[in-house]
């Protein structure tokens, strides 16, 4: 008799395969440019790329919520950041993603200094860093969940990585240093978030049974 389909995995593969395709789609618009532009530049209001730029965050809100929803038992093991499972963080993140991807940067996203950095502007580039802040957040609660070594400390490496190349580019962004060299530390940023993503959903996929799992690393951890 075949086990029983769990919907957790089931979830997380599909949403594995979203943010894949995700990430493949930006590469691709990316490359397809053919000149150094930051990432949120592709969905700039009359770039060819925009509608792939809104289709690639869609598939990561789509694709992000159902990893989280198949990891909502995740929890890190103490402190302030046990009090809400990284779920609820890639929901948030999520959210201000969805509101990225309907309200994009006007043509050449300006920075937020100067008389052409407009509300809309403004409403993107604070979506796109709190969903960005979530997301590391996300990232810090799972390395701390013990009972899940493996994604302990892929998810480590990725917050470290994550925070320091995107809080590098976005400096050198804000004070138009280097801002060829800006532009690729936002797209290797943005690589490894959703990198570690769709890791987070095959480590979830791999378990066929969720609650058998949970219940048998909860007996570890008191062990």
């Amino acid at each position: 008799m075949s086990a029983r389909l769990h919907p957790e995995p089931i979830a997380a593969t599909v949403g594995c395969f979203a943010v894949a395709a995700a990430l493949a789609i930006i590469w691709v618009s990316r490359l397809g440019v053919g000149r150094e532009m930051y990432v949120s530049e592709l969905g700039a209001v009359g770039e060819p790329t925009a509608h792939w730029f809104e289709a690639a965050l869609l598939l990561i809100v789509g694709g992000g919520s159902l990893i989280a929803w198949a990891g909502r038992r995740v929890r890190a093991s103490s402190g302030i950041l046990a009090a809400w499972t990284p779920a609820v963080s890639l929901w948030i993140g999520c959210g201000f993603f969805f509101v990225a991807s309907q309200v994009t940067c006007t043509t050449g996203c300006p920075l937020p200094v100067g008389a052409t950095f407009t509300l809309q502007d403004l409403t993107h580039t604070a979506a796109a860093v709190l969903a960005f802040t979530a997301a590391c957040l996300a990232m810090i609660q799972a390395a701390l969940a013990r009972e899940h070594l493996v994604l302990s400390r892929i998810s480590l490496a990725s917050g470290i990585l994550v925070a320091t190349i995107a809080g590098s580019g976005g400096l050198m962004s804000l004070v138009g240093f280097e801002q060829v060299l800006g532009s690729r530390l936002e797209l290797l940023a943005t690589t490894v978030a959703v990198v570690w993503l769709a890791a987070f959903g095959a480590i979830l996929a791999r378990r066929r049974n969720p609650e058998r799992s949970a219940g048998h690393e909860i007996q570890q951890s008191v062990g």
